[in-house]
């Protein structure tokens, strides 16, 4: 559990990118390349330390007859873990702020979403009782149990007293979403993926809502970029959502 710094820098792939078809005529792809940082935002000797750098692509796909899938959006993504991801969607744009449904971090039987263990079972999870096993106190003084329990309630308060105008929504996973039908997955190192029935921490499934928003202040108009992403990590014969947010203000 960390207190996060990010940012998330991205660069215009110039030109098309073609893709040759068999069965129907070509296509071309557009997208940007990106790089993310993420820091703990609790500084040690006045540094922050490192947490996650992620290098990838973000992929425009258009409409496409073989197979039959609307346009749709693509994420290609490694972590220095040793996982690479690959996540598709969809994109579309309304007025005003997004809903932003609740999520949870309460594991499940891999496998199992559907039948999540009693959250008294997990007792790091009570920020009232003292545990070895989370960060301590200190070093994450703004988190609530609230957060814990929802972590999205994060990107709420990222919306807190702002008009937001417009907004265009990235819905992604590495499980087809229809569209698209086919396509998206993870792939682990082997001491991830670990011996059969045995993972170390096997990164199984990744989901994650992008939201560009748009809003108003003091008559000038900017643009945030909100995201909740859930990674599902296998191993101890359970199912462990890991979950992070953010809420980044574009720089001009």
């Amino acid at each position: 559990m960390n207190e996060t710094l990010e940012t998330i820098t991205f660069k215009e792939i110039p030109g098309a990118i073609p893709n040759r078809g068999l069965l129907q005529a070509d296509i071309n792809l557009y997208g940007l390349t990106y790089t993310q940082e993420v820091s703990d935002a609790h500084a040690e000797n006045g540094t922050h330390p490192g947490i996650h750098l992620e290098p990838g692509l973000w992929l425009n796909v258009p409409r496409t007859e073989n197979p039959q899938d609307l346009p749709t959006v693509a994420r290609l993504a490694t972590i220095p873990h040793g996982t690479s991801i690959l996540m598709q969607g969809s994109a579309f744009s309304f007025d005003g702020q997004p809903p932003i449904a609740p999520e949870s971090i309460v594991p499940f039987p891999i496998g199992d979403p559907g039948h999540p263990l009693p959250q008294h079972d997990f007792p790091e999870m009570n920020l009232s009782i003292p545990s070895a096993f989370r960060t301590p106190p200190q070093d994450i003084p703004n988190v609530t149990q609230a957060w814990v329990e929802n972590p999205n309630v994060v990107l709420n308060s990222g919306l807190a007293g702002k008009h937001v105008t417009h907004t265009t929504t990235l819905h992604i996973s590495t499980r087809p979403l229809n569209p698209p039908g086919t396509g998206g997955g993870t792939s682990n190192i082997a001491f991830l993926q670990g011996a059969a029935g045995g993972p170390n921490a096997d990164a199984a499934r990744v989901d994650a809502i992008f939201w560009i928003e748009r809003y108003q202040d003091n008559g000038q108009t900017k643009v945030q970029l909100q995201y909740t992403q859930k990674v599902i990590l296998d191993f101890n014969g359970l199912s462990w959502p890991h979950v992070s947010v953010a809420t980044l203000q574009k720089k001009y």
